[in-house]
């Protein structure tokens, strides 16, 4: 039987409200599901938190909000703590990608979620509504 997680998308104003909603949508109150992009992506691939039944789907609802919330300007700031926090070899490659989201350019936290869970769990996994 094929189990939905409901994401709801009202209540992503960034990032850290998109790991909270997603946690708890998986694992309940409190539930862990990542905490940045590679830890989410883990989770989809049978690390900590991973569903115990391989059977299901995310349904992003008002998702064109959380595509808002999760756009271009929230994308720099992401990058931006990133690259500070970066081993020195990364940081120039973050910040090329923090000016690119700056200026409005390249895949927005929104687009690599979505790239996410369509490569790890495949494209009949999510649906945006």
């Amino acid at each position: 039987m094929t189990v939905t997680y409901v994401i709801e998308g009202s209540r992503i104003t960034g990032p850290d409200s998109f790991w909270t909603v997603v946690g708890e949508a998986v694992n309940g109150p409190g539930g862990y599901f990542g905490r940045n992009l590679d830890s989410f992506e883990d989770c989809l691939s049978g690390g900590m938190g991973t569903p115990d039944d391989g059977d299901f789907v995310f349904e992003w609802r008002d998702h064109t909000l959380s595509a808002r919330s999760l756009g271009h300007a929230e994308t720099a700031r992401y990058l931006e703590r990133m690259a500070a926090r970066a081993h020195e070899s990364n940081r120039g490659r973050l910040r090329e990608e923090c000016a690119q989201a700056a200026a409005g350019l390249g895949p927005t936290l929104f687009d690599r979620l979505v790239e996410i869970v369509r490569d790890r769990s495949g494209p009949d996994t999510l649906r945006l509504l």
